[in-house]
């Protein structure tokens, strides 16, 4: 058998030259949702310097919320750059946060895993409101890693406060990504990829759910993690869903997220109004 090039499978940036392009319009449409956006922004979760988020508001205050965490492998990306990804579903009536964390190697991923359960408390905090978790690539990581969470030990959040996830292109057991140059800044050895690996560890409860989302066109390995934790957890009890966007590379799936005509965006925002349905205090 054929040994896999983990380099060109999980390096994007290499796979999709076409992201630098891809990025600056994304800036330039986050830039401008956030001049005219009814936001909250830059509130603070913690004490390092980039434990802040913000809140965009849809205009109703027992509205459904979506938390959507960026990508770019543990190692760079800010929420700012994402504010576009508000727009279409502030006017579909969903509220939406979106925050930032400490980044590799100044934190190692499971460092980040924990600021974002203190985030999640937090925003339960101040909204009272159950959110669906999602988030691309190191986002879909996380995404996953949220609902995988035994928030019983979590102190001031509910024991179920994550009960759905739409992970997007994330990678779910990261020992592939040891001998990559992704790893450069990111540190992962043997046991720490195990241990900051979702899917190794004891899947969610009963009860949760999971949207595995992956673009068509990305690589075998993006494709095999998100069926493989769609799969797995579900053999577990778990609701899951394996979700292929069609024509998609690792960069432009996110765009399904501006369209509330793609499967993505509906699955994003029923399950935001069924987890948040009562949630208010």
């Amino acid at each position: 058998m054929a040994s896999i090039d983990y380099e060109a499978e999980y390096n994007n940036r290499q796979r999709v030259p076409e992201h630098v392009a891809i990025n600056a319009r994304w800036q330039a449409e986050a830039d401008a949702y956030r001049s005219s956006a009814r936001a909250e922004l830059d509130h603070p979760y913690g004490p390092g310097e980039r434990h802040r988020y913000d809140l965009f508001r849809a205009g109703d205050r027992n509205a459904p919320l979506v938390v959507y965490i960026h990508g770019g492998y543990w190692q760079r990306g800010e929420r700012q750059a994402y504010s576009f990804l508000a727009r279409a579903l502030n006017t579909a009536g969903l509220d939406v946060a979106l925050p930032s964390y400490t980044l590799c190697p100044a934190a190692s991923v499971m460092e980040i895993v924990a600021e974002l359960r203190t985030f999640l408390t937090a925003l339960w905090q101040k909204t009272k409101t159950y959110p669906v978790v999602t988030g691309h690539s190191a986002g879909g990581h996380l995404t996953a890693a949220m609902v995988a969470t035994d928030w019983s030990r979590i102190a001031g959040a509910p024991a179920d406060l994550v009960r759905a996830g739409v992970a997007i292109s994330g990678v779910f057991e990261l020992a592939p990504l040891i001998p990559t140059s992704i790893n450069d800044l990111v540190g992962l050895e043997e046991k720490s990829a195990r241990e900051a690996s979702p899917l190794l560890w004891p899947p969610p409860p009963k009860g949760r759910t999971l949207v595995a989302a992956v673009g068509g066109d990305e690589s075998p390995e993006f494709l095999r993690q998100s069926r493989t934790i769609a799969d797995t957890w579900a053999g577990a009890g778990v609701t899951t869903e394996y979700l292929v966007v069609p024509s998609t590379n690792h960069f432009t799936v996110v765009d399904a997220l501006t369209d509330p005509e793609t499967p993505l965006f509906a699955r994003v925002a029923t399950l935001a109004r069924q987890v948040g349905a009562g949630s208010r205090a």
